[in-house]
């Protein structure tokens, strides 16, 4: 672990920022907005990536949608093994370039790659191969520019130095929804679902190229030089960082103790606002996307303002303390959208109750993590079909062997147990015909019920759904401005590229990565628009908890010791 400075050792106050300083947080941060770009251009489309490469019903392709989506970030603690023992072994700078074109490629051979109809199962196979790539990329990128930009950063400005790589996230992002709000009102609705959608992804290797050349000309880190002129690096990073448990320890510490719990509250106000809004309250695209646009661009100065304020108060109790409130308010939050957002939706969960009289044995958590298995019991079919109309609905046991049944008022409708294809990725022709009727048997019922097939725009509070947003942003602010000055100053310079970059994929990979696939999953077993809450909710608590148990303060570590 980096040690704090000797007694009597103190650096007085740094000067004010250098030129030399101002290049080297404009090129990692510029370069890294780019590859978040590429990044979350996919999750910002998954609704339209799912029709063309997937097959099946909306709510199973838009749940494979999200898995592929997922499948990048599951792979980014394997890019950050295979990139961080290279940027140890030969340094921060070569590595991460290395990531941005992996990056760039992948992403501009998603917008020229034919749909399912066209080549089959090879579409979605292909497709999550560049997702794959993707995550392996980000897996590495972020680790190095962490580390550089701290490197490079005077000992009481690391914070808010590295606070300038934690806006890329957010600005890559906002970044993406811009050009697929530009593109979207250049055409139709229908032009864009066809080809439309493809551009963002074309148009990133403009930025690709732009990237390339920012990253070319900046120099090798100041801490890394001086270790590789000593002939201090790192041999076997991944040896010592892993396989030592002084070190590994502190691994384990900062997963569970930082990372997990800032992965899920970041996704949580950014992706599943997003997706919560569109899927869930049935918001237009267009409204939804520039409601989390303008939320980003007021809550963006924050991650810097923390980052700051990390420098003076310590990092740990900033973080600790918006992984709490996140967890103790989403609920409200959450509910506060579904009020403002579609109103008509709120009246009817509270008037016309809906229930699904069904064998327990036949209802199943409906998540799978590989995207093979499709769903067909008569339960399982009612309450997807439920979930996917955003309708809350209780369950009632019913015996053994006997089919799902749905009651919407007076209105009792039967589901059926569907019959699969030879190669069970889908069900068989007649199974579908019944699926599309009792679908649309069950939406003219929910419809009579006063459910809401889509919000109305005119009834969108858009103010106060604008300021739930910038809330929820604002959390993100406060776990994520701080947490890349944190996990660098953890670990020594020679295997601090290594050693931190492996916790914070795993938790932003696979903690957060996985949160809009495991909450679609847990509102359809609960019959509960809320109940995904419970997931960011109970792994921000178990990180406040460990993180204020177990955790040290960093700020006063030094970050040039090697050992």
């Amino acid at each position: 672990m980096a040690h704090a400075p000797a007694a009597g050792m103190a650096q007085a106050p740094s000067p004010g920022i250098t030129k030399e300083e101002r290049k080297v947080i404009f090129a990692s941060s510029l370069g890294t907005v780019f590859e978040w770009y590429d990044f979350y251009l996919y999750g910002s489309l998954a609704a339209f990536i799912a029709k063309k490469f997937f097959i099946g019903d909306p709510t199973t392709t838009f749940i494979f949608a999200l898995l592929a989506f997922a499948a990048g970030f599951i792979v980014r603690p394997f890019g950050a093994l295979v990139f961080g023992r290279l940027g140890d072994m030969i340094g921060r700078k070569y590595t991460f370039l290395v990531t941005i074109l992996i990056m760039g490629a992948s992403t501009f051979i998603v917008g020229l790659l034919p749909g399912y109809s066209s080549i089959g199962i090879a579409a979605p196979i292909i497709l999550i191969s560049l997702r794959i790539l993707q995550g392996l990329a980000l897996g590495g990128e972020y680790g190095g520019a962490a580390t550089y930009v701290a490197e490079h950063a005077p000992h009481d400005k690391r914070g808010s130095f590295t606070a300038w790589i934690q806006t890329t996230a957010t600005m890559g992002l906002f970044l993406s929804l811009l050009v697929i709000l530009g593109t979207r009102q250049a055409m139709t609705v229908e032009a864009f679902a066809e080809w439309g959608w493809r551009i963002p992804f074309l148009v990133s290797v403009v930025l690709l190229g732009v990237s390339v050349w920012i990253r070319m000309s900046m120099n090798e880190s100041p801490a890394f030089a001086k270790m590789k002129a000593e002939g201090k690096t790192s041999k076997a990073p991944l040896t010592e960082a892993f396989g030592k448990w002084g070190n590994l320890k502190i691994v384990i510490l900062a997963l569970v103790g930082l990372t997990a719990g800032q992965a899920v509250v970041w996704y949580t106000g950014q992706f599943y606002a997003l997706f919560f809004m569109t899927q869930t309250l049935k918001i237009d695209l267009v409204p939804a996307n520039l409601l989390l646009a303008g939320a980003l661009l007021l809550g963006t100065p924050f991650f810097i303002f923390f980052g700051s304020l990390s420098d003076k108060i310590g990092r740990k109790n900033i973080i600790m303390a918006g992984c709490l409130i996140g967890a103790l308010t989403y609920f409200p939050i959450f509910k506060a959208l579904t009020h403002y957002g579609n109103p008509a939706l709120e009246a009817a969960l509270q008037n016309a109750p809906v229930t699904v009289v069904a064998d327990p044995a036949t209802c199943h958590f409906q998540f799978n993590l590989t995207g093979t298995s499709k769903f067909s019991s008569s339960c399982d079919i009612a309450t997807a079909a439920l979930s996917a109309a955003s309708v809350n609905y209780n369950k009632v046991d019913a015996p053994a062997g006997s089919i799902a049944k749905i009651r919407i008022g007076n209105k009792e409708i039967s589901s059926f147990n569907a019959q699969m294809t030879a190669d069970g990725l889908n069900f068989d022709k007649a199974s579908l015909a019944q699926e599309a009727a009792f679908k649309k048997e069950t939406g003219a019922a929910v419809k009579a019920a006063g459910y809401p097939s889509k919000a109305d725009n005119d009834q969108i509070n858009k103010p106060m759904v604008l300021l739930l947003l910038f809330i929820l942003v604002l959390y993100v602010t406060m776990v994520y401005g701080p947490i890349a000055a944190m996990l660098v100053e953890m670990f020594p310079t020679r295997i601090r590229y290594t050693s931190m970059s492996l916790p914070y994929h795993i938790g932003n990979g696979w903690f957060g990565g996985l949160l809009p696939t495991t909450a679609f999953a847990l509102v359809a077993l609960k019959g509960d628009i809320y109940y995904g809450l419970w997931y960011p909710i109970v792994i921000a608590l178990i990180t406040f908890v460990i993180g204020m148990l177990f955790v040290k303060e960093t700020k006063d570590n030094d970050i040039y010791a090697t050992d």
